[in-house]
């Protein structure tokens, strides 16, 4: 497989698995509107989750930056560093993003921003003290390879999928429930209507998460074919990813909310490979990205 078919494919997997967000949103809010026999509450609902999604887009670098504490550098703190992103910048077409430093002794970076030119991205002060260069060189075309495929927006409609399943969800649980307990307890209509909204209250947000965990780990792989492709070396960002997953540190100031942003899990620990277990990471599973990456060809 090449560095290009790898990257096609899990673009078409990623677009996959949005649809079937969509399909999910759809057949809820059918289920909803016929129980219901109004699609005024619906729609208010989803307004309100676009908006506040839509608001979280535009402010969400800064909010994340917050959260971890970034420090952001100019050229003459670092001028290597500086270098070497000007330089694959240069090489992917990108506007020149801004850099910042997380103080942490794990090695870990991340990129964040609503469009390439807002771009954001931050390295921890390990990555840059145990990493050489070209693994170094791996990770940033990895950071610069979220930037180029804009996966803060396709991060940013996964979120509002979610928000709107769980609202929905929530209100068709809720209306079910305060409903039933007016009417007769043995209402047949009732207690099936009780059960559905059971069912989907615990079903459908607990599925659409496990697709916005696929998205994610499925981003992973595109963003390091696509770095591979960038640096023309897999080989560099292979290495960093073994020193990094082997990296006895946590990072303090990462939690579960800004996790799926890093290169790697924040999170120390063995990654289980225990199918379950691979249902609710953020990231796939070192090994299988380290195989991808040395099974490509450039």
């Amino acid at each position: 497989m090449t560095l290009y078919t790898q990257a096609e494919s899990n673009t078409r997997k990623t677009w996959l698995y949005l649809a079937g967000f969509l399909i999910l949103i759809i057949f809820l809010g059918w289920i909803i509107s016929y129980f219901l026999g109004t699609y005024i509450i619906l729609w208010f609902a989803v307004i309100y989750s676009v908006l506040m999604s839509f608001l979280s887009y535009w402010y969400s670098d800064k909010i994340v930056l917050a959260m971890s504490q970034a420090k952001p550098i100019e050229k003459k703190d670092n001028p290597e560093l500086y270098r070497l992103v000007e330089n694959l910048c240069i090489t992917a077409g990108l506007s020149l993003p801004k850099i910042y430093i997380i103080k942490g002794a794990q090695p870990n970076a991340f990129a964040t921003g609503r469009n390439p030119e807002h771009a954001v991205i931050a390295v921890t002060q390990g990555l840059l003290d145990q990493l050489e260069r070209v693994e170094l060189e791996g990770v940033i075309a990895h950071e610069l390879s979220h930037i180029g495929n804009r996966d803060a927006l396709l991060q940013t409609i996964v979120v509002v999928l979610v928000g709107v399943v769980v609202m929905m969800t929530d209100f068709f649980f809720r209306i079910s429930f305060y409903g039933s307990r007016g009417n007769d307890r043995n209402n047949k209509a009732g207690a099936v209507m009780l059960l559905i909204a059971l069912a989907l209250a615990i079903s459908a947000p607990l599925f659409a998460t496990l697709i916005r965990l696929a998205i994610s780990r499925k981003r992973e792989f595109l963003a390091d074919a696509a770095g591979a492709l960038l640096t023309r070396y897999p080989e560099g960002l292979a290495r960093a990813l073994e020193k990094i997953s082997q990296s006895p540190y946590s990072l303090k100031t990462a939690n579960n909310s800004s996790a799926h942003l890093y290169f790697a899990s924040p999170f120390r620990g063995k990654q289980s490979k225990n199918f379950l277990t691979k249902l609710f990471m953020t990231h796939p599973p070192v090994q299988e990205r380290l195989n991808a990456l040395r099974g490509m060809r450039v």
